[in-house]
């Protein structure tokens, strides 16, 4: 890409970035480009002008990520200031995508509103949009009301639940486009319970999953949960940790990856893994426990990048 003339911008684009300084799990290699926008008509300027044949991944806070050893031959977009803003109105509550889940959890629980399954959820509005993100039985869909995006060609559009089709760690978003906002319509509820469900929930998660580990969240997907409501992996007794452990592989190491000892769905760094070291692993996994148990596992984690 470093023959391609990039266009002006009023934020900030930097060649040949480390990915790895990006994401939670330090691993990865450069991106050709990473434009930080100031505001959407940054983001929508830069888009409109940028030659189509140029590759667009919109990152969140990569949380939820593995960029191979190689790097991304693409234009990565973070967005950051200027994309972070929460508005409660009227029993709604709007948050820019880069708004981390915590914090929009947070802020809905002071005005009363219930958004508390985001509460331990790790990331940023847009990606817990774009993946139908849950925890506790809820999920991003079930109080939905709409997102704004910029698509590839720039045009500012509004997105339904409809559009986005959710499904269990899924939607439907077209190649290239960055969600800037999006809306919910929460149920109310009591702040100091809200708060209180919310401290409950983090001492659970750090009693049971390794927080002050490098990790990137759950590793694998429940092998039950593909309804269309997206509830069932939640309620029900097949968990991937349960399959991962009955094959043997909790605490499995390779290289300086490892799957969790505290918990067998979280792959981390133990220091200085490569992206190949945990990809490689959680084949092994994949591969252990379908001999074990027939069960063919699915990625949670995004991969992306050239090995």
């Amino acid at each position: 890409m470093t023959d391609i003339t990039l266009p002006d911008v009023r934020g900030k684009l930097t060649r040949d970035k480390a990915l790895s300084d990006l994401t939670w799990l330090r691993v990865g290699g450069p991106a050709d480009v990473l434009f930080q926008p100031a505001n959407i008509d940054d983001l929508r300027d830069f888009l409109r002008a940028l030659p189509g044949s140029v590759a667009v991944f919109p990152m969140g806070v990569g949380s939820n990520l593995i960029v191979r050893d190689g790097g991304l031959r693409a234009v990565v977009i973070r967005l950051g200031r200027g994309f972070n803003a929460i508005a409660i109105e009227a029993g709604r509550v709007t948050a820019g995508a880069a708004a981390l889940d915590a914090h929009v959890a947070r802020r809905a629980a002071e005005a009363g509103l219930d958004l508390t399954f985001l509460r331990t959820i790790p990331g940023s509005i847009g990606g817990a949009v774009r993946m139908n993100a849950g925890c506790y039985g809820t999920y991003v869909a079930d109080h939905f009301v709409s997102a704004q995006a910029v698509t590839r060609a720039g045009a500012l559009i509004t997105l339904s639940a409809e559009d986005l089709n959710f499904r269990y760690r899924q939607s439907d978003l077209a190649e290239g486009a960055v969600i800037v906002s999006a809306t919910f319509a929460p149920p109310e509820g009591d702040p100091e319970q809200l708060k209180a469900r919310m401290e409950e929930q983090l001492a659970k998660r750090d009693e049971t999953q390794p927080t002050r580990d490098r990790s990137a969240g759950s590793t694998f997907r429940n092998p039950a949960g593909f309804s269309s409501t997206g509830r069932a992996d939640d309620v029900h007794d097949m968990k991937a940790w349960r399959v991962i452990d009955a094959a043997g592989m909790r605490g499995a190491t390779l290289g300086g990856a490892q799957m969790s000892p505290k918990h067998p769905n979280f792959l981390i760094n133990t220091g200085a893994a490569t992206a190949a070291d945990l990809e490689e692993l959680g084949e092994e996994v994949r591969k252990k426990v379908y001999e074990n148990s027939g069960i063919r596992l699915e990625w949670e984690i995004m991969r992306i990048g050239e090995s």
